[in-house]
């Protein structure tokens, strides 16, 4: 088992054809991966669902009939339309989807598609799975299908919290690349994370609403605060130090994968988090997702991210929630998908612990509610894949992805939306 999931380089491609795309390419697809279709379809059974491009229709719809669709995928594909929800797209923006640049929620998210009369987000996210399942020959997610068994058939202990120097390397990997996710306690000493709690502080009046480094939500009382502080070891020579230090180099070891510290962004290497009490608008505890839910899933995963805990966390507090075993899953990448079944495992942390979860481990932070919550986080990534054929990646195409990406993660959070989402 691996953690090095990505099938797809930032390569120059042809552009996709919507009429060949519907016509050929899709349905071929389908009849070739019809065997990892049919379960899930089976079990979610989606409503049909209209995509529009360039004023043509097509509908994507689930039948119980025989031949039961597409090579027996329980899939039918036809020209026109007719699906209780029906979106619309541009050339570019069905290249993005097809691609993987973006995903059905990256697109919502970005007001692409949705708005009121337009259906429901939940029947364009369940087709977005069988879409995946087709072009990535990934099998769509069924309940059951996910083993959360360790190399020996036994159980994981979900609420298991490792620590370095005591527990196997081994066991931790293992468990990291089966659960999704690792809690490892008291990695830091508390006069670290009060001298970075102190710095935190001190760093707040260097940033402001509109200087493109920053997060802001307001409160019930219509205050305006500071959540999110990119580049903070730009801001604190202690938070800079932890990044060198081999008690942090060291957990990109445990994914076997061959991790390294290497930030997408040169100025924001780590990320200071406080966590207020009574948040009622803008980006501050961020709901079930993925951190590839918008996109880019084939070309990154899976990453580490890594929270050090400056202060602890726990039910009241603003914990963090991962769903194991989901970055196995395809599920959906931006909100709960209904009835997953997936256990949902809160990680209550105390000062200085430290968790890692994989880029695509459906994961939440709950909004404290007695005290407020300061983290930090900053990651590992996979290393470049191999060139193809000669073909290296394109930097440009994917500096430009990357920051669409982020510009989307900044404009709207990918929570558990209540508005729209549900058959």
């Amino acid at each position: 088992m691996h953690v090095d999931l990505r099938t797809r380089r930032d390569e120059p491609r042809a552009a996709v054809d919507p009429e060949q795309f519907f016509t050929d390419d899709l349905p071929d697809a389908i009849a070739r991966h019809a065997e990892l279709i049919r379960p899930g379809v089976d079990w979610i059974r989606p409503k049909p669902l209209t995509i529009a491009v360039n004023g043509h229709e097509w509908t994507l719809a689930h039948t119980l009939d025989a031949p039961r669709g597409i090579a027996g995928s329980g899939v039918t594909l036809s020209d026109g339309g007719g699906g209780r929800t029906r979106i619309v797209l541009d050339p570019a923006h069905l290249d993005d989807l097809v691609s993987d640049q973006q995903s059905m929620m990256g697109l919502w998210v970005g007001g692409t598609i949705g708005g009121d009369g337009e259906g429901k987000l939940g029947d364009a996210l369940n087709w977005w799975l069988v879409l995946r399942a087709a072009l990535d020959g990934a099998p769509v997610y069924t309940p059951g299908s996910v083993d959360l068994n360790d190399a020996d058939g036994r159980p994981l202990a979900l609420d298991r919290t490792f620590r370095f120097g005591v527990d196997d390397p081994a066991e931790m990997h293992e468990f990291l690349v089966r659960a999704g996710f690792l809690h490892i306690g008291g990695l830091f000493e508390d006069s670290e994370m009060d001298a970075v709690s102190a710095d935190m502080d001190r760093a707040v009046p260097n940033y402001s609403q509109g200087d493109g480094r920053s997060w802001w939500a307001r409160s019930a009382d219509g205050t305006d605060h500071l959540v999110r502080m990119q580049g903070f070891d730009h801001e604190s020579d202690v938070a800079r130090d932890l990044l060198g230090d081999r008690r942090f180099l060291d957990l990109a070891d445990l994914s076997h994968a061959g991790h390294r510290f290497a930030r997408k962004r040169s100025d924001n290497w780590i990320e200071a988090l406080f966590k207020p009490l009574g948040i009622v608008a803008g980006v501050s505890d961020i709901g079930w997702h993925k951190d590839c839910g918008i996109g880019r899933h084939s070309y990154d995963c899976c990453g580490m991210t890594v929270g050090i805990s400056v202060t602890g966390a726990g039910p009241t507090s603003g914990q963090l929630h991962a769903l194991a075993g989901s970055h196995r899953a395809l599920v959906w990448s931006g909100s709960l998908q209904p009835h997953v079944g997936l256990p949902d495992v809160p990680l209550a942390t105390e000062k200085g612990d430290v968790t890692i979860h994989l880029s695509c481990t459906m994961h939440m932070a709950q909004p404290p509610e007695t005290d407020v919550r300061r983290v930090m986080y900053s990651g590992f990534s996979l290393p470049p894949l191999p060139a193809n054929d000669g073909a290296g990646p394109t930097s440009d195409e994917r500096a430009a992805a990357l920051a669409r990406n982020s510009a989307l993660r900044e404009q709207a959070p990918l929570t558990a939306l209540a508005r729209n989402v549900h058959s």
